[in-house]
């Protein structure tokens, strides 16, 4: 996030920040609740007995971390309503943003397993985890670590 804006107040600048990140939540919530209900539906499908054991385990970690982004990135959400004129305000900002980075984080080893399981079904063997492995490969090169280096060169040049 930046810093304040020209003749923004303290307050201003926590209520924006709020926004913002609530709206990048947004977002994501959208996301991981399509995988989570495709993934709730999976176990019922008629294919599914032909997952061997390596199948389920990677559907089990994908299901359980799209359940556990989910709480993640709802959780900002449902702390705002409860915190609601407390004061807390900044506060809870600061853990929101926490629980984002936690939540995309459980959103890639979701995406990452549930790829791994869908090509591990149709393929069989190595290309599982070089497919999986590309995907969460990606994931951690443009959520997390290209921003921290940006953010590692910025304060260089600062």
């Amino acid at each position: 996030m930046e810093g304040p804006q020209p003749g923004e107040s303290h307050k201003e600048r926590v209520d924006r920040e709020l926004t913002e990140l609530l709206q990048g939540l947004r977002v994501a919530v959208t996301g991981v609740q399509v995988l989570f209900a495709f993934l709730l539906t999976v176990p019922f499908s008629p294919g599914f007995q032909k997952v061997d054991a390596l199948g389920r385990w990677l559907f089990f970690i994908a299901l359980m971390s799209a359940a556990f982004a989910s709480v993640c990135f709802i959780a900002p959400a449902a702390q705002h309503r409860l915190l609601f004129r407390s004061g807390l305000k900044e506060r809870m900002l600061h853990a929101a943003n926490g629980l984002g980075i936690v939540g995309a984080v459980f959103l890639a080893v979701s995406m990452t397993s549930a790829v791994a399981l869908v090509t591990e079904t149709l393929i069989d063997g190595w290309p599982a985890i070089v497919f999986g492995g590309a995907v969460g490969l990606t994931a951690a090169w443009l959520w997390f670590i290209q921003p921290l280096i940006d953010l590692y060169r910025a304060k260089d040049v600062k």
